[in-house]
């Protein structure tokens, strides 16, 4: 069973990398947050909205996750080769490289356009920040931020499930992440109620992440020369600075390794932000930036994919 998990993690990677997102069905995760906006309508009013957004989260994580087992579990029992195929299916739906380059490439066109209206118009699809008035250096931020952010929350973490439970754990850490997207505010809306999700998700992300962001600085090129214990060091506390237990640990990672600062000032309705920044600009950030941000995405995933293939065969063998 843990050679199938693996060879369907294998061709999901590869399926996402080449395919991306169906583009003629409904994305699973659409599906995923209308159960949530339902639940939202029916629950998040009154008293007592924490247990209920609890409440709201367990359900979602549960049907999510049986529905994904059940597919698989079916499609093994009619046949092994069915089995991979189906599970494979599932793992690419639930992964993001190519969409998340598509992301980063659809701001990158028109900033080295100079066009920098519709890069602000594409940025804002992708943040919650205000893009209206945003320079060049600032819009790479923001795809560079997101960019290296995704790598775990929308690739190796989801991967890191796949490889421990097949699609079936996949699909119950995207349930808990389109939670967060969904829920996890604090808002005056959603505090209470989405307290669960939040930290569900903080925990669900906290070992991918780390793993990530270590390997962002081991398998990916370093533009400036900084040796690795000084770049280790630094990145260890630089990724405590973000708001976000987890996510910091990829952007620190990333900042070190082109050479770049991140976090600083934000608008969000009009309402300035200010995030610490990460890392040191030896540079002044550009739309080069946001390629090497797309390349650091790739090659860790294929790091990732490998150790995880490599720690499986071990179990294989034994």
């Amino acid at each position: 069973m843990i050679l199938n998990h693996l060879i369907a993690c294998v061709i999901g990677v590869i399926i996402d990398r080449i395919y991306g997102e169906p583009r003629y069905i409904k994305h699973p995760v659409i599906l995923i947050g209308n159960f949530i906006a339902w639940l939202t309508k029916k629950l998040n009013h009154g008293n007592q909205r924490k247990v209920k957004g609890a409440m709201a989260a367990v359900m979602t994580i549960v049907v999510t996750t049986l529905i994904a087992f059940f597919i698989v579990y079916g499609s093994y029992q009619l046949h092994v080769f069915l089995g991979v195929a189906a599970e494979s299916i599932l793992i690419a739906l639930g992964l993001a490289q190519k969409s998340l380059k598509q992301a980063a490439q659809d701001v990158y066109k028109p900033l080295v356009a100079g066009d920098l209206d519709e890069a602000r118009t594409k940025l804002g699809w992708i943040v919650g920040r205000d893009t209206k008035h945003l320079d060049e250096a600032n819009i790479t931020r923001g795809v560079v931020e997101t960019v290296s952010e995704n790598t775990s929350d929308g690739v190796t973490a989801p991967l890191f499930y796949a490889l421990l439970f097949g699609a079936t754990g996949l699909w119950c850490y995207k349930a808990i992440n389109t939670l967060d997207s969904m829920i996890a505010y604090k808002n005056e809306t959603y505090r209470d109620f989405g307290f669960f999700a939040a930290k569900v998700d903080d925990i669900a992300n906290f070992i991918p992440s780390r793993i990530t962001g270590f390997l962002l600085l081991i398998v990916t090129k370093n533009h400036y020369g900084l040796p690795f214990k000084e770049r280790f060091q630094k990145w260890h506390v630089d990724a405590k600075k973000h708001p976000s237990p987890n996510s910091g640990y990829l952007e620190a990672a990333t900042a070190y390794q082109l050479g770049i600062q991140l976090g600083g000032l934000n608008y969000y309705g009009g309402i300035a932000s200010h995030r610490q920044e990460m890392g040191e600009p030896h540079v002044v950030l550009s739309a080069k930036h946001i390629d090497e941000a797309v390349v650091q995405m790739q090659v860790t995933t294929i790091a990732f994919l490998l150790i995880g293939i490599m720690i499986g065969g071990i179990f294989i063998v034994t």
